[in-house]
Protein backbone atom coordinates (compact mmCIF):
# COMPACT_ATOMS: atom_id res chain seq x y z
CA UNK A 1 0.00 0.00 0.00
CA UNK A 2 1.22 3.48 -1.16
CA UNK A 3 1.89 5.38 2.02
CA UNK A 4 2.05 9.53 1.11
CA UNK A 5 4.39 11.50 2.57
CA UNK A 6 3.08 13.68 5.65
CA UNK A 7 4.30 17.83 5.76
CA UNK A 8 3.45 19.05 9.17
CA UNK A 9 2.04 22.39 10.14
CA UNK A 10 2.21 22.32 14.29
CA UNK A 11 0.56 24.66 16.47
CA UNK A 12 1.96 24.83 19.80
CA UNK A 13 4.83 23.95 21.31
CA UNK A 14 4.52 23.46 24.85
CA UNK A 15 4.15 20.25 26.94
CA UNK A 16 2.34 17.84 24.26
CA UNK A 17 4.07 19.64 21.11
CA UNK A 18 7.39 19.55 22.36
CA UNK A 19 6.82 15.64 22.76
CA UNK A 20 5.73 15.26 19.58
CA UNK A 21 8.18 16.99 18.00
CA UNK A 22 10.53 14.55 20.09
CA UNK A 23 8.85 11.20 19.22
CA UNK A 24 8.98 12.18 15.87
CA UNK A 25 12.74 12.51 15.48
CA UNK A 26 12.83 9.02 16.85
CA UNK A 27 10.11 7.18 14.67
CA UNK A 28 11.58 8.10 10.46
CA UNK A 29 10.35 4.95 9.14
CA UNK A 30 6.49 7.05 9.80
CA UNK A 31 7.52 9.59 6.86
CA UNK A 32 6.17 12.64 8.50
CA UNK A 33 7.93 15.69 9.04
CA UNK A 34 7.22 19.51 10.93
CA UNK A 35 7.89 21.84 8.28
CA UNK A 36 6.82 24.78 10.59
CA UNK A 37 5.75 25.30 14.10
CA UNK A 38 3.42 28.30 15.21
CA UNK A 39 4.22 29.67 18.65
CA UNK A 40 2.92 32.76 20.72
CA UNK A 41 5.63 34.12 22.25
CA UNK A 42 8.69 34.11 20.34
CA UNK A 43 11.10 35.14 23.08
CA UNK A 44 10.52 32.32 24.56
CA UNK A 45 13.80 29.91 24.54
CA UNK A 46 12.64 26.22 23.01
CA UNK A 47 14.79 22.97 22.11
CA UNK A 48 14.71 23.04 18.09
CA UNK A 49 15.84 24.71 15.86
CA UNK A 50 14.65 28.99 15.62
CA UNK A 51 14.18 28.26 11.79
CA UNK A 52 11.13 26.41 12.65
CA UNK A 53 9.43 28.40 14.29
CA UNK A 54 7.17 31.37 13.28
CA UNK A 55 4.39 33.54 15.26
CA UNK A 56 2.61 33.85 11.78
CA UNK A 57 -0.94 31.41 11.58
CA UNK A 58 -0.79 32.13 7.78
CA UNK A 59 2.84 30.57 7.06
CA UNK A 60 1.15 26.96 8.29
CA UNK A 61 -2.29 27.49 6.92
CA UNK A 62 -1.97 28.86 2.86
CA UNK A 63 1.83 27.25 2.72
CA UNK A 64 0.43 24.35 -0.30
CA UNK A 65 3.49 21.83 0.59
CA UNK A 66 1.54 21.47 4.28
CA UNK A 67 -0.72 18.99 4.14
CA UNK A 68 -1.24 18.25 7.63
CA UNK A 69 -2.02 20.71 10.60
CA UNK A 70 -1.61 19.39 13.84
CA UNK A 71 -3.51 21.93 16.79
CA UNK A 72 -2.21 21.84 20.05
CA UNK A 73 -3.02 24.46 22.03
CA UNK A 74 -4.76 25.72 25.14
CA UNK A 75 -7.07 28.71 23.51
CA UNK A 76 -10.29 26.80 22.24
CA UNK A 77 -11.74 29.55 19.72
CA UNK A 78 -8.11 30.01 18.43
CA UNK A 79 -7.76 26.03 18.25
CA UNK A 80 -11.45 25.86 16.22
CA UNK A 81 -10.43 29.00 13.36
CA UNK A 82 -6.76 27.19 12.85
CA UNK A 83 -8.88 24.01 12.19
CA UNK A 84 -11.28 25.22 10.69
CA UNK A 85 -8.92 27.26 8.24
CA UNK A 86 -6.78 24.21 7.63
CA UNK A 87 -10.24 22.39 6.53
CA UNK A 88 -11.06 24.80 4.14
CA UNK A 89 -7.64 25.15 2.82
CA UNK A 90 -7.90 21.18 1.64
CA UNK A 91 -5.33 20.11 4.61
CA UNK A 92 -5.61 16.93 7.25
CA UNK A 93 -6.50 18.36 10.73
CA UNK A 94 -4.72 16.56 13.97
CA UNK A 95 -6.01 17.90 17.60
CA UNK A 96 -5.98 16.64 20.73
CA UNK A 97 -7.70 20.29 21.81
CA UNK A 98 -11.00 18.82 23.92
CA UNK A 99 -12.94 21.93 24.71
CA UNK A 100 -12.80 23.43 21.40
CA UNK A 101 -13.83 20.39 19.76
CA UNK A 102 -17.17 19.82 22.47
CA UNK A 103 -18.03 22.95 21.88
CA UNK A 104 -17.55 23.72 18.07
CA UNK A 105 -18.68 19.76 17.46
CA UNK A 106 -21.56 20.64 15.35
CA UNK A 107 -20.03 23.18 13.14
CA UNK A 108 -16.62 20.66 13.19
CA UNK A 109 -18.86 17.59 11.87
CA UNK A 110 -20.38 19.66 9.07
CA UNK A 111 -16.93 20.78 7.93
CA UNK A 112 -15.53 17.45 7.95
CA UNK A 113 -18.77 16.08 6.13
CA UNK A 114 -18.29 18.78 3.35
CA UNK A 115 -14.42 18.79 2.75
CA UNK A 116 -14.50 14.78 3.49
CA UNK A 117 -11.40 15.35 4.76
CA UNK A 118 -9.54 13.59 8.37
CA UNK A 119 -10.18 15.43 11.14
CA UNK A 120 -9.01 12.89 14.03
CA UNK A 121 -8.72 13.82 17.74
CA UNK A 122 -7.94 10.85 19.57
CA UNK A 123 -5.92 12.04 21.94
CA UNK A 124 -8.54 14.79 22.93
CA UNK A 125 -10.54 12.36 25.58
CA UNK A 126 -8.17 9.66 27.22
CA UNK A 127 -4.61 10.14 26.31
CA UNK A 128 -2.64 7.02 25.63
CA UNK A 129 -6.18 4.85 25.31
CA UNK A 130 -7.23 4.33 22.00
CA UNK A 131 -10.67 4.53 22.90
CA UNK A 132 -12.50 6.46 19.86
CA UNK A 133 -11.14 4.10 17.22
CA UNK A 134 -12.35 1.58 19.35
CA UNK A 135 -15.94 2.66 19.87
CA UNK A 136 -15.83 3.99 15.65
CA UNK A 137 -14.13 0.48 14.72
CA UNK A 138 -14.84 -2.50 17.14
CA UNK A 139 -18.26 -1.45 18.91
CA UNK A 140 -19.96 -0.67 15.51
CA UNK A 141 -23.52 -1.78 16.50
CA UNK A 142 -26.29 -0.84 18.63
CA UNK A 143 -24.87 -3.77 21.63
CA UNK A 144 -23.35 -1.23 23.83
CA UNK A 145 -25.24 -1.22 26.84
CA UNK A 146 -22.91 1.11 28.52
CA UNK A 147 -19.78 2.96 28.98
CA UNK A 148 -17.94 4.40 32.41
CA UNK A 149 -14.63 5.98 32.43
CA UNK A 150 -12.17 7.72 34.58
CA UNK A 151 -11.28 10.60 31.64
CA UNK A 152 -9.37 13.29 34.42
CA UNK A 153 -5.99 11.99 35.70
CA UNK A 154 -5.72 15.54 37.58
CA UNK A 155 -8.79 14.62 39.93
CA UNK A 156 -8.13 10.80 40.24
CA UNK A 157 -4.41 11.50 41.71
CA UNK A 158 -5.70 13.74 44.10
CA UNK A 159 -8.91 11.57 44.98
CA UNK A 160 -5.92 9.24 45.04
CA UNK A 161 -3.80 10.82 47.92
CA UNK A 162 -6.94 11.70 49.93
CA UNK A 163 -8.18 8.18 50.22
CA UNK A 164 -5.16 6.43 50.39
CA UNK A 165 -2.57 8.70 52.15
CA UNK A 166 -5.69 10.66 54.61
CA UNK A 167 -4.61 14.02 52.71
CA UNK A 168 -6.67 17.03 52.90
CA UNK A 169 -7.84 18.12 49.17
CA UNK A 170 -5.98 21.27 49.77
CA UNK A 171 -2.64 19.73 50.04
CA UNK A 172 -3.30 17.44 47.54
CA UNK A 173 -3.79 19.62 44.97
CA UNK A 174 -0.65 21.43 45.57
CA UNK A 175 0.67 18.02 45.11
CA UNK A 176 -0.46 17.68 41.82
CA UNK A 177 -0.06 21.44 40.68
CA UNK A 178 3.92 20.84 42.14
CA UNK A 179 4.13 17.35 39.60
CA UNK A 180 2.57 18.69 36.47
CA UNK A 181 -0.35 16.66 37.20
CA UNK A 182 -2.52 19.96 37.76
CA UNK A 183 -2.25 23.48 36.06
CA UNK A 184 -2.05 26.71 37.92
CA UNK A 185 -5.81 27.06 37.32
CA UNK A 186 -6.49 23.74 37.92
CA UNK A 187 -10.97 24.76 37.90
CA UNK A 188 -11.10 23.37 34.69
CA UNK A 189 -10.31 19.63 36.03
CA UNK A 190 -11.49 20.09 39.21
CA UNK A 191 -14.95 21.16 39.15
CA UNK A 192 -15.28 18.53 36.26
CA UNK A 193 -15.17 20.81 32.72
CA UNK A 194 -12.60 18.68 31.10
CA UNK A 195 -14.65 15.77 31.99
CA UNK A 196 -17.41 17.05 30.58
CA UNK A 197 -15.30 17.93 27.37
CA UNK A 198 -14.29 14.37 26.59
CA UNK A 199 -17.47 13.31 27.28
CA UNK A 200 -18.69 14.89 25.14
CA UNK A 201 -16.65 13.83 22.32
CA UNK A 202 -17.74 10.36 23.09
CA UNK A 203 -21.13 10.35 23.46
CA UNK A 204 -20.94 11.12 19.14
CA UNK A 205 -18.74 7.92 19.02
CA UNK A 206 -20.65 5.25 21.25
CA UNK A 207 -24.07 6.03 20.55
CA UNK A 208 -24.17 8.75 17.96
CA UNK A 209 -25.67 11.61 20.56
CA UNK A 210 -24.44 15.24 19.05
CA UNK A 211 -24.90 17.15 22.63
CA UNK A 212 -24.07 20.58 23.80
CA UNK A 213 -22.07 20.43 26.67
CA UNK A 214 -24.14 22.90 28.34
CA UNK A 215 -26.84 20.10 28.48
CA UNK A 216 -24.95 17.40 29.96
CA UNK A 217 -25.50 16.97 33.97
CA UNK A 218 -21.84 17.01 35.92
CA UNK A 219 -19.73 18.17 38.51
CA UNK A 220 -16.16 18.00 39.95
CA UNK A 221 -14.91 16.94 43.17
CA UNK A 222 -13.83 20.50 44.63
CA UNK A 223 -16.58 19.50 47.53
CA UNK A 224 -15.38 16.16 48.47
CA UNK A 225 -13.39 15.90 51.68
CA UNK A 226 -11.74 13.43 54.21
CA UNK A 227 -15.00 12.41 56.23
CA UNK A 228 -16.70 11.37 52.49
CA UNK A 229 -13.51 9.08 52.42
CA UNK A 230 -14.09 7.74 55.50
CA UNK A 231 -17.41 6.81 54.72
CA UNK A 232 -16.54 5.48 51.25
CA UNK A 233 -13.43 3.41 53.64
CA UNK A 234 -16.53 2.26 55.60
CA UNK A 235 -18.31 0.79 53.09
CA UNK A 236 -15.58 -0.78 51.21
CA UNK A 237 -15.68 1.72 48.26
CA UNK A 238 -13.68 4.12 46.28
CA UNK A 239 -14.43 7.56 45.39
CA UNK A 240 -13.76 7.99 41.43
CA UNK A 241 -15.24 11.25 38.72
CA UNK A 242 -16.71 8.69 36.85
CA UNK A 243 -18.28 9.86 33.26
CA UNK A 244 -21.06 7.51 32.22
CA UNK A 245 -23.82 6.81 30.13
CA UNK A 246 -26.15 3.88 30.17
CA UNK A 247 -28.82 2.07 27.37
CA UNK A 248 -31.90 2.37 29.52
CA UNK A 249 -34.77 -0.53 28.85
CA UNK A 250 -36.85 2.39 26.39
CA UNK A 251 -33.74 2.41 24.02
CA UNK A 252 -32.68 6.04 25.39
CA UNK A 253 -29.12 6.58 27.23
CA UNK A 254 -28.77 8.29 30.43
CA UNK A 255 -25.43 10.20 30.53
CA UNK A 256 -23.66 12.36 32.92
CA UNK A 257 -20.30 13.10 34.89
CA UNK A 258 -20.70 12.47 38.47
CA UNK A 259 -18.01 12.05 41.54
CA UNK A 260 -18.99 8.23 42.18
CA UNK A 261 -18.59 5.33 45.30
CA UNK A 262 -17.18 2.27 43.42
CA UNK A 263 -16.51 -1.25 45.00
CA UNK A 264 -13.12 -2.51 45.72
CA UNK A 265 -13.84 -4.95 42.41
CA UNK A 266 -14.37 -2.76 39.94
CA UNK A 267 -12.33 -2.20 37.12
CA UNK A 268 -12.13 1.48 38.01
CA UNK A 269 -11.33 1.21 41.63
CA UNK A 270 -7.29 -0.28 40.15
CA UNK A 271 -7.09 3.17 38.39
CA UNK A 272 -4.85 5.29 40.81
CA UNK A 273 -3.60 8.53 40.21
CA UNK A 274 -2.74 9.99 36.70
CA UNK A 275 -4.21 7.02 34.96
CA UNK A 276 -7.78 7.08 33.04
CA UNK A 277 -9.32 3.56 32.74
CA UNK A 278 -12.94 2.69 30.38
CA UNK A 279 -15.12 0.54 30.59
CA UNK A 280 -17.46 -1.02 27.66
CA UNK A 281 -20.15 -3.56 28.33
CA UNK A 282 -21.64 -4.61 25.58
CA UNK A 283 -24.26 -7.40 24.64
CA UNK A 284 -22.08 -10.45 23.67
CA UNK A 285 -18.65 -9.35 24.67
CA UNK A 286 -19.44 -8.50 28.20
CA UNK A 287 -17.27 -5.95 29.62
CA UNK A 288 -14.23 -4.91 28.34
CA UNK A 289 -11.58 -3.08 30.43
CA UNK A 290 -9.59 -0.50 28.67
CA UNK A 291 -6.38 1.44 30.77
CA UNK A 292 -3.68 4.19 30.16
CA UNK A 293 -1.79 7.13 31.41
CA UNK A 294 -4.36 9.87 30.89
CA UNK A 295 -1.46 12.75 30.98
CA UNK A 296 1.76 13.52 30.47
CA UNK A 297 3.98 14.69 27.16
CA UNK A 298 4.74 11.52 25.87
CA UNK A 299 1.23 9.57 26.36
CA UNK A 300 -0.85 12.76 24.86
CA UNK A 301 1.67 12.97 21.93
CA UNK A 302 1.39 9.36 21.34
CA UNK A 303 -1.87 9.18 20.73
CA UNK A 304 -1.32 12.40 18.78
CA UNK A 305 1.34 10.17 16.46
CA UNK A 306 -1.04 7.22 16.20
CA UNK A 307 -3.02 9.51 14.35
CA UNK A 308 -1.05 11.47 11.88
CA UNK A 309 0.58 7.21 11.10
CA UNK A 310 -3.32 6.61 9.92
CA UNK A 311 -3.34 9.70 7.49
CA UNK A 312 -1.34 7.69 5.98
CA UNK A 313 -3.75 5.23 4.56
CA UNK A 314 -6.55 8.25 4.92
CA UNK A 315 -8.12 7.35 8.00
CA UNK A 316 -11.36 9.30 8.63
CA UNK A 317 -13.88 8.45 11.51
CA UNK A 318 -16.87 7.87 9.88
CA UNK A 319 -19.06 8.61 12.83
CA UNK A 320 -20.97 5.00 11.83
CA UNK A 321 -23.74 4.95 15.39
CA UNK A 322 -24.83 9.25 13.86
CA UNK A 323 -24.55 8.65 9.89
CA UNK A 324 -25.45 4.66 9.67
CA UNK A 325 -27.43 3.60 12.54
CA UNK A 326 -30.35 5.66 13.89
CA UNK A 327 -28.70 7.81 16.57
CA UNK A 328 -29.34 7.34 20.56
CA UNK A 329 -31.31 10.22 22.40
CA UNK A 330 -30.36 11.66 25.80
CA UNK A 331 -33.11 11.08 28.62
CA UNK A 332 -33.49 12.71 31.67
CA UNK A 333 -36.24 9.99 32.60
CA UNK A 334 -35.13 7.80 35.32
CA UNK A 335 -33.78 7.55 39.18
CA UNK A 336 -30.39 7.92 40.91
CA UNK A 337 -29.21 6.49 44.02
CA UNK A 338 -26.48 9.07 45.89
CA UNK A 339 -24.94 9.81 49.03
CA UNK A 340 -25.47 13.45 49.87
CA UNK A 341 -23.16 14.86 53.20
CA UNK A 342 -23.59 18.93 54.24
CA UNK A 343 -22.82 20.83 57.16
CA UNK A 344 -26.08 22.66 56.67
CA UNK A 345 -29.91 20.20 56.84
CA UNK A 346 -32.06 22.89 55.78
CA UNK A 347 -30.02 23.37 52.77
CA UNK A 348 -31.27 20.08 51.63
CA UNK A 349 -34.62 19.82 49.87
CA UNK A 350 -35.03 16.04 51.39
CA UNK A 351 -39.29 16.84 49.96
CA UNK A 352 -36.96 15.77 46.24
CA UNK A 353 -36.39 12.62 47.07
CA UNK A 354 -38.52 9.38 46.53
CA UNK A 355 -37.16 7.93 49.73
CA UNK A 356 -34.06 8.47 52.02
CA UNK A 357 -32.22 4.94 53.42
CA UNK A 358 -29.89 5.79 55.34
CA UNK A 359 -29.71 8.99 57.65
CA UNK A 360 -26.79 10.40 59.70
CA UNK A 361 -26.87 13.54 61.72
CA UNK A 362 -24.96 12.97 64.41
CA UNK A 363 -21.70 13.06 62.91
CA UNK A 364 -19.35 16.55 62.10
CA UNK A 365 -19.87 16.35 58.65
CA UNK A 366 -23.99 14.90 57.92
CA UNK A 367 -24.89 12.82 55.44
CA UNK A 368 -28.11 10.74 53.63
CA UNK A 369 -28.39 7.87 50.79
CA UNK A 370 -31.58 8.49 49.50
CA UNK A 371 -33.18 7.84 45.61
CA UNK A 372 -33.38 11.31 43.97
CA UNK A 373 -35.27 11.81 40.16
CA UNK A 374 -32.30 12.68 37.73
CA UNK A 375 -34.75 15.73 36.31
CA UNK A 376 -34.30 16.87 39.79
CA UNK A 377 -30.51 16.94 39.79
CA UNK A 378 -31.02 19.27 36.46
CA UNK A 379 -33.27 21.40 37.59
CA UNK A 380 -31.78 22.38 40.60
CA UNK A 381 -27.81 23.27 41.70
CA UNK A 382 -28.42 23.18 45.51
CA UNK A 383 -25.94 19.59 45.38
CA UNK A 384 -23.06 21.57 43.97
CA UNK A 385 -23.44 24.59 46.46
CA UNK A 386 -23.02 25.37 50.18
CA UNK A 387 -19.79 22.71 50.03
CA UNK A 388 -22.32 19.86 49.59
CA UNK A 389 -20.96 16.75 48.19
CA UNK A 390 -23.32 14.63 46.14
CA UNK A 391 -21.56 11.28 45.67
CA UNK A 392 -23.20 8.35 43.05
CA UNK A 393 -23.13 5.23 45.04
CA UNK A 394 -22.24 2.01 43.01
CA UNK A 395 -25.59 0.58 41.52
CA UNK A 396 -26.50 4.40 40.96
CA UNK A 397 -29.26 4.10 37.85
CA UNK A 398 -32.43 3.03 38.64
CA UNK A 399 -34.85 2.46 35.67
CA UNK A 400 -38.52 4.29 36.06
CA UNK A 401 -39.70 0.65 35.97
CA UNK A 402 -37.81 -0.45 38.83
CA UNK A 403 -38.65 2.27 41.07
CA UNK A 404 -42.07 1.12 42.10
CA UNK A 405 -40.18 -2.02 43.08
CA UNK A 406 -37.68 -0.66 44.92
CA UNK A 407 -40.06 2.28 46.86
CA UNK A 408 -42.09 0.08 48.79
CA UNK A 409 -39.13 -2.76 49.28
CA UNK A 410 -37.29 0.23 51.06
CA UNK A 411 -40.69 1.46 52.87
CA UNK A 412 -40.80 -1.84 54.39
CA UNK A 413 -37.36 -1.78 56.20
CA UNK A 414 -37.58 -0.27 59.69
CA UNK A 415 -36.67 3.39 60.80
CA UNK A 416 -35.69 4.19 57.06
CA UNK A 417 -37.53 7.38 57.31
Amino acid sequence: MYHKQLTIGLFGFGVVGEGLYRILQQTPSLKAGIKKICIKNPDKKRNAPSDLFTTARNELLMDPEINVIVEVINESEAAFEIVATALKNNKEVVSSSKKMIAEHLVDLLELQKSTNLSFLYEASSCASIPIIRNLEEYYDNDLLHSIKAIVNGSTNFILTKIFEEKMEFSQALLLAQQLGFAESDPSLDIEGFDALNKWVILLTHAYGIVESPGNIVFTGIQNINLNDSAVAREKHYEIKLVAQAKKLQNGKVAAFVLPQFVNQSDQLAFVKNEYNGVVIESGFADKQFFYGKGAGSFATASAVLSDISALRYDYHYEYKKLYHHQPNQLTDDFFLKVYVSFDDLHLIPREKFEWIEEWHADQKRKYLVGVIAFSELKKGKWWKENKTSLILTPEAVIEDVEIRKLKKRSLELAGII
